[in-house]
Protein backbone atom coordinates (compact mmCIF):
# COMPACT_ATOMS: atom_id res chain seq x y z
CA UNK A 1 0.00 0.00 0.00
CA UNK A 2 1.09 3.59 -0.57
CA UNK A 3 1.07 6.02 2.31
CA UNK A 4 -2.10 7.64 1.01
CA UNK A 5 -3.84 4.28 0.62
CA UNK A 6 -2.79 3.25 4.12
CA UNK A 7 -4.13 6.42 5.77
CA UNK A 8 -7.36 6.37 3.76
CA UNK A 9 -7.85 2.77 4.88
CA UNK A 10 -7.48 3.87 8.51
CA UNK A 11 -9.98 6.70 8.01
CA UNK A 12 -12.56 4.53 6.24
CA UNK A 13 -12.22 1.53 8.58
CA UNK A 14 -10.69 -0.75 5.96
CA UNK A 15 -7.82 -3.04 6.88
CA UNK A 16 -4.30 -1.76 6.28
CA UNK A 17 -1.05 -3.67 5.81
CA UNK A 18 0.61 -1.94 8.77
CA UNK A 19 -0.27 0.86 11.15
CA UNK A 20 0.19 4.15 9.22
CA UNK A 21 2.47 6.84 10.64
CA UNK A 22 2.32 10.62 10.77
CA UNK A 23 5.64 12.30 11.42
CA UNK A 24 5.82 15.94 10.37
CA UNK A 25 8.81 17.26 12.29
CA UNK A 26 12.44 17.48 11.26
CA UNK A 27 14.25 14.34 12.41
CA UNK A 28 15.90 13.03 9.21
CA UNK A 29 17.02 9.77 10.82
CA UNK A 30 13.52 8.97 12.07
CA UNK A 31 11.96 9.82 8.73
CA UNK A 32 14.49 7.51 7.11
CA UNK A 33 13.88 4.62 9.51
CA UNK A 34 10.12 5.10 9.93
CA UNK A 35 8.87 6.85 6.76
CA UNK A 36 5.81 9.00 7.29
CA UNK A 37 2.64 8.13 5.41
CA UNK A 38 1.52 11.75 5.80
CA UNK A 39 3.09 14.90 4.43
CA UNK A 40 2.44 18.60 4.19
CA UNK A 41 2.65 21.03 1.29
CA UNK A 42 4.40 24.32 0.61
CA UNK A 43 2.28 27.46 0.34
CA UNK A 44 2.48 31.18 0.96
CA UNK A 45 0.17 33.28 3.14
CA UNK A 46 -0.05 37.01 3.54
CA UNK A 47 1.82 38.39 6.53
CA UNK A 48 -1.04 40.36 8.03
CA UNK A 49 0.11 41.99 11.27
CA UNK A 50 2.78 39.38 11.96
CA UNK A 51 6.00 40.61 13.58
CA UNK A 52 8.83 38.89 15.42
CA UNK A 53 9.92 35.27 15.72
CA UNK A 54 7.84 32.32 16.94
CA UNK A 55 9.75 30.08 19.33
CA UNK A 56 12.15 32.75 20.57
CA UNK A 57 12.10 34.24 24.06
CA UNK A 58 10.30 37.56 24.17
CA UNK A 59 7.36 39.03 22.30
CA UNK A 60 5.93 38.38 18.86
CA UNK A 61 2.69 39.39 17.13
CA UNK A 62 0.55 37.00 15.11
CA UNK A 63 -1.22 37.77 11.84
CA UNK A 64 -4.37 38.88 13.68
CA UNK A 65 -2.41 41.36 15.76
CA UNK A 66 -2.43 39.40 19.03
CA UNK A 67 0.71 39.94 21.13
CA UNK A 68 2.36 36.76 22.44
CA UNK A 69 4.95 36.45 25.20
CA UNK A 70 7.38 33.54 25.45
CA UNK A 71 9.27 33.18 28.73
CA UNK A 72 11.93 30.95 27.16
CA UNK A 73 13.18 29.74 23.80
CA UNK A 74 11.47 26.77 22.18
CA UNK A 75 7.89 27.59 23.14
CA UNK A 76 5.14 29.51 21.37
CA UNK A 77 4.21 31.43 24.50
CA UNK A 78 0.91 32.92 25.61
CA UNK A 79 -1.20 35.87 24.56
CA UNK A 80 -0.91 38.50 27.27
CA UNK A 81 -2.41 41.54 25.53
CA UNK A 82 -5.98 41.17 24.24
CA UNK A 83 -7.13 43.21 21.27
CA UNK A 84 -10.76 43.00 22.38
CA UNK A 85 -10.38 43.37 26.13
CA UNK A 86 -13.06 46.06 25.80
CA UNK A 87 -16.17 45.33 23.71
CA UNK A 88 -16.13 48.96 22.55
CA UNK A 89 -13.29 47.94 20.24
CA UNK A 90 -15.39 45.35 18.41
CA UNK A 91 -16.95 47.81 15.94
CA UNK A 92 -13.54 48.68 14.52
CA UNK A 93 -12.22 45.11 14.53
CA UNK A 94 -11.88 42.94 11.43
CA UNK A 95 -10.25 39.57 10.75
CA UNK A 96 -7.02 39.76 8.69
CA UNK A 97 -8.63 39.24 5.29
CA UNK A 98 -5.43 40.39 3.58
CA UNK A 99 -3.75 37.21 4.82
CA UNK A 100 -6.10 35.17 2.64
CA UNK A 101 -6.19 37.66 -0.27
CA UNK A 102 -2.39 37.48 -0.53
CA UNK A 103 -2.20 33.69 -0.15
CA UNK A 104 -0.53 31.74 -2.96
CA UNK A 105 -1.52 28.07 -3.15
CA UNK A 106 -0.52 27.69 -6.79
CA UNK A 107 2.15 25.09 -5.99
CA UNK A 108 -0.09 22.87 -3.87
CA UNK A 109 -1.79 20.76 -6.55
CA UNK A 110 1.46 19.76 -8.22
CA UNK A 111 2.91 18.69 -4.88
CA UNK A 112 -0.16 16.60 -4.03
CA UNK A 113 -0.20 14.90 -7.42
CA UNK A 114 3.51 14.07 -7.16
CA UNK A 115 2.99 12.41 -3.77
CA UNK A 116 1.88 8.92 -2.88
CA UNK A 117 1.54 10.05 0.74
CA UNK A 118 -1.57 11.51 2.39
CA UNK A 119 -1.43 15.33 2.17
CA UNK A 120 -2.85 17.63 4.83
CA UNK A 121 -2.09 21.11 6.16
CA UNK A 122 -1.82 21.21 9.95
CA UNK A 123 -1.79 23.80 12.72
CA UNK A 124 -1.12 27.31 11.42
CA UNK A 125 -4.01 27.27 8.93
CA UNK A 126 -6.42 25.14 10.97
CA UNK A 127 -9.88 26.51 11.81
CA UNK A 128 -9.77 27.17 15.56
CA UNK A 129 -12.66 29.45 16.56
CA UNK A 130 -12.53 28.79 20.31
CA UNK A 131 -8.80 29.40 20.58
CA UNK A 132 -8.84 32.48 18.36
CA UNK A 133 -11.66 33.98 20.42
CA UNK A 134 -9.57 33.41 23.55
CA UNK A 135 -6.55 35.08 21.94
CA UNK A 136 -8.66 38.10 21.01
CA UNK A 137 -10.83 38.42 24.10
CA UNK A 138 -8.88 36.62 26.86
CA UNK A 139 -9.82 33.24 28.31
CA UNK A 140 -11.42 34.54 31.50
CA UNK A 141 -13.39 37.21 29.64
CA UNK A 142 -14.56 34.68 27.06
CA UNK A 143 -15.83 32.24 29.67
CA UNK A 144 -17.85 35.03 31.26
CA UNK A 145 -19.17 36.04 27.84
CA UNK A 146 -20.24 32.48 27.09
CA UNK A 147 -22.06 32.29 30.41
CA UNK A 148 -23.80 35.63 29.89
CA UNK A 149 -24.53 35.00 26.18
CA UNK A 150 -24.10 38.68 25.38
CA UNK A 151 -24.68 39.99 21.86
CA UNK A 152 -21.02 40.80 21.32
CA UNK A 153 -19.77 37.24 21.85
CA UNK A 154 -22.08 36.03 19.08
CA UNK A 155 -20.82 38.79 16.77
CA UNK A 156 -17.22 37.88 17.48
CA UNK A 157 -17.89 34.18 16.97
CA UNK A 158 -19.51 34.83 13.61
CA UNK A 159 -16.67 37.10 12.46
CA UNK A 160 -14.02 34.54 13.37
CA UNK A 161 -16.05 31.71 11.86
CA UNK A 162 -16.55 33.60 8.59
CA UNK A 163 -12.79 33.95 8.25
CA UNK A 164 -12.17 30.24 8.83
CA UNK A 165 -14.94 29.26 6.41
CA UNK A 166 -13.37 31.33 3.64
CA UNK A 167 -9.95 29.92 4.45
CA UNK A 168 -11.25 26.36 4.31
CA UNK A 169 -13.06 26.93 1.02
CA UNK A 170 -9.78 28.19 -0.41
CA UNK A 171 -7.97 25.02 0.65
CA UNK A 172 -10.79 22.74 -0.48
CA UNK A 173 -10.22 23.94 -4.05
CA UNK A 174 -6.78 22.33 -3.93
CA UNK A 175 -5.83 18.65 -4.20
CA UNK A 176 -5.02 18.13 -0.51
CA UNK A 177 -6.53 15.00 1.06
CA UNK A 178 -7.79 16.49 4.33
CA UNK A 179 -8.44 19.64 6.29
CA UNK A 180 -7.42 20.00 9.93
CA UNK A 181 -9.35 21.62 12.81
CA UNK A 182 -7.59 22.62 16.01
CA UNK A 183 -9.32 23.61 19.25
CA UNK A 184 -8.37 22.42 22.73
CA UNK A 185 -11.61 21.62 24.54
CA UNK A 186 -10.59 19.47 27.46
CA UNK A 187 -9.23 20.09 30.92
CA UNK A 188 -7.65 17.14 32.74
CA UNK A 189 -10.91 15.45 33.74
CA UNK A 190 -13.75 17.38 32.10
CA UNK A 191 -14.73 19.66 29.23
CA UNK A 192 -13.82 23.33 29.65
CA UNK A 193 -17.47 24.35 29.26
CA UNK A 194 -20.66 22.35 29.65
CA UNK A 195 -21.41 19.94 26.79
CA UNK A 196 -24.79 21.66 26.35
CA UNK A 197 -23.15 25.06 25.85
CA UNK A 198 -20.57 23.54 23.50
CA UNK A 199 -23.35 21.98 21.42
CA UNK A 200 -25.37 25.18 21.13
CA UNK A 201 -22.52 27.64 20.56
CA UNK A 202 -19.64 25.85 18.82
CA UNK A 203 -20.87 22.55 17.38
CA UNK A 204 -22.63 24.23 14.40
CA UNK A 205 -19.33 25.82 13.39
CA UNK A 206 -17.50 22.50 13.27
CA UNK A 207 -20.39 20.94 11.37
CA UNK A 208 -20.05 23.59 8.67
CA UNK A 209 -16.30 22.94 8.40
CA UNK A 210 -17.02 19.21 8.02
CA UNK A 211 -19.77 19.80 5.47
CA UNK A 212 -17.53 22.02 3.34
CA UNK A 213 -14.71 19.50 3.44
CA UNK A 214 -16.84 16.47 2.65
CA UNK A 215 -18.60 18.28 -0.20
CA UNK A 216 -15.15 18.77 -1.72
CA UNK A 217 -14.17 15.13 -1.17
CA UNK A 218 -11.80 15.87 1.73
CA UNK A 219 -11.41 14.11 5.05
CA UNK A 220 -11.55 16.00 8.37
CA UNK A 221 -8.95 15.54 11.12
CA UNK A 222 -9.49 17.35 14.41
CA UNK A 223 -7.06 18.01 17.25
CA UNK A 224 -8.27 18.64 20.79
CA UNK A 225 -6.27 18.26 23.98
CA UNK A 226 -7.59 17.11 27.33
CA UNK A 227 -10.67 15.12 28.33
CA UNK A 228 -13.15 15.30 25.44
CA UNK A 229 -15.10 12.07 25.96
CA UNK A 230 -18.36 13.99 26.44
CA UNK A 231 -18.33 15.46 22.91
CA UNK A 232 -16.66 12.68 20.93
CA UNK A 233 -20.02 11.30 19.86
CA UNK A 234 -20.98 14.77 18.61
CA UNK A 235 -17.78 15.04 16.57
CA UNK A 236 -18.56 11.70 14.95
CA UNK A 237 -22.14 12.83 14.27
CA UNK A 238 -21.06 15.97 12.40
CA UNK A 239 -18.49 14.11 10.32
CA UNK A 240 -15.05 14.33 11.92
CA UNK A 241 -13.13 11.41 10.40
CA UNK A 242 -10.16 11.31 12.78
CA UNK A 243 -9.45 12.69 16.25
CA UNK A 244 -5.99 13.61 17.47
CA UNK A 245 -6.53 13.65 21.24
CA UNK A 246 -4.82 12.85 24.50
CA UNK A 247 -6.00 9.25 24.80
CA UNK A 248 -4.36 8.82 28.19
CA UNK A 249 -6.48 11.61 29.71
CA UNK A 250 -9.46 9.33 29.17
CA UNK A 251 -10.47 5.71 29.61
CA UNK A 252 -9.08 4.09 26.44
CA UNK A 253 -11.20 0.98 26.96
CA UNK A 254 -14.34 3.13 27.04
CA UNK A 255 -13.21 5.02 23.94
CA UNK A 256 -12.91 1.75 22.05
CA UNK A 257 -16.12 0.33 23.46
CA UNK A 258 -18.21 3.37 22.52
CA UNK A 259 -16.46 4.73 19.47
CA UNK A 260 -14.23 2.02 18.02
CA UNK A 261 -14.86 1.59 14.30
CA UNK A 262 -16.70 4.93 14.15
CA UNK A 263 -13.75 7.34 14.15
CA UNK A 264 -10.02 7.02 13.50
CA UNK A 265 -7.76 7.56 16.52
CA UNK A 266 -4.85 9.66 15.18
CA UNK A 267 -2.32 9.19 18.02
CA UNK A 268 -1.31 9.84 20.83
CA UNK A 269 0.92 8.40 23.55
CA UNK A 270 0.90 9.99 27.03
CA UNK A 271 2.86 13.23 26.67
CA UNK A 272 2.18 14.47 30.19
CA UNK A 273 4.08 11.74 32.01
CA UNK A 274 5.34 8.80 29.93
CA UNK A 275 7.01 10.61 27.04
CA UNK A 276 8.87 13.27 29.05
CA UNK A 277 9.60 11.20 32.19
CA UNK A 278 9.13 7.50 31.40
CA UNK A 279 11.69 4.85 30.57
CA UNK A 280 11.93 3.16 27.21
CA UNK A 281 10.01 0.23 28.69
CA UNK A 282 7.27 2.59 29.90
CA UNK A 283 6.89 4.11 26.43
CA UNK A 284 6.73 0.71 24.75
CA UNK A 285 4.15 -0.42 27.29
CA UNK A 286 1.94 2.59 26.53
CA UNK A 287 2.09 1.90 22.79
CA UNK A 288 1.30 -1.77 23.39
CA UNK A 289 -1.63 -0.87 25.64
CA UNK A 290 -3.14 1.54 23.11
CA UNK A 291 -2.63 -0.93 20.27
CA UNK A 292 -4.06 -3.91 22.13
CA UNK A 293 -7.23 -1.96 22.95
CA UNK A 294 -7.82 0.07 19.77
CA UNK A 295 -6.82 -2.69 17.33
CA UNK A 296 -8.24 -5.66 19.22
CA UNK A 297 -11.38 -5.99 17.10
CA UNK A 298 -10.09 -4.61 13.77
CA UNK A 299 -6.80 -3.85 12.04
CA UNK A 300 -7.71 -0.32 11.05
CA UNK A 301 -8.86 3.00 12.53
CA UNK A 302 -5.51 4.04 14.04
CA UNK A 303 -2.68 6.31 12.89
CA UNK A 304 0.57 6.26 14.87
CA UNK A 305 1.60 9.77 15.85
CA UNK A 306 3.89 11.27 18.48
CA UNK A 307 4.16 14.97 19.30
CA UNK A 308 7.56 16.57 19.53
CA UNK A 309 8.35 19.36 21.95
CA UNK A 310 10.82 20.88 24.33
CA UNK A 311 10.29 18.13 26.92
CA UNK A 312 9.82 15.19 24.54
CA UNK A 313 13.24 14.20 23.32
CA UNK A 314 14.44 12.35 20.25
CA UNK A 315 14.97 8.93 21.93
CA UNK A 316 11.40 8.90 23.25
CA UNK A 317 9.99 9.71 19.82
CA UNK A 318 12.11 7.00 18.20
CA UNK A 319 10.86 4.46 20.74
CA UNK A 320 7.21 5.31 19.97
CA UNK A 321 7.58 4.79 16.22
CA UNK A 322 9.75 1.72 16.64
CA UNK A 323 7.17 0.06 18.88
CA UNK A 324 4.32 0.88 16.51
CA UNK A 325 6.33 -0.70 13.68
CA UNK A 326 6.13 -4.05 15.55
CA UNK A 327 2.34 -3.95 15.99
CA UNK A 328 0.39 -6.42 13.88
CA UNK A 329 -3.17 -7.67 13.58
CA UNK A 330 -5.20 -7.66 16.74
CA UNK A 331 -2.85 -5.06 18.22
CA UNK A 332 -0.40 -7.85 19.02
CA UNK A 333 3.33 -7.17 18.99
CA UNK A 334 5.06 -9.18 16.30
Amino acid sequence: MTGRERVVAALTMKEFDRVPREMMFGYPDLLRDYPSDVTGVAYYYGKGKFQGSIGAKGHWIDEWGCVWTAAEDGVKGEVKEYLLNDWNKLDSFSPPWDVLREADLSMVDAQCKAEDRFTVVFWSVSPSPFQRMQFLRGTENLFIDLAEQNEEVFRLRDMVHEYFVEQEKMWCKTAIDAIHIEDDWGAQHALLISPALWRSFYKPLYKEYCDIAHAAGKFVIMHSDGYILDILGDLIEIGVDAINSQLFCMDIEELERRFGGRICFWGEIDRQYTLPFGTEADIRADVDRAASILLKNRFTGVVAQCPGGKDILHPAIRTVYDEWSHIGKGGIRR
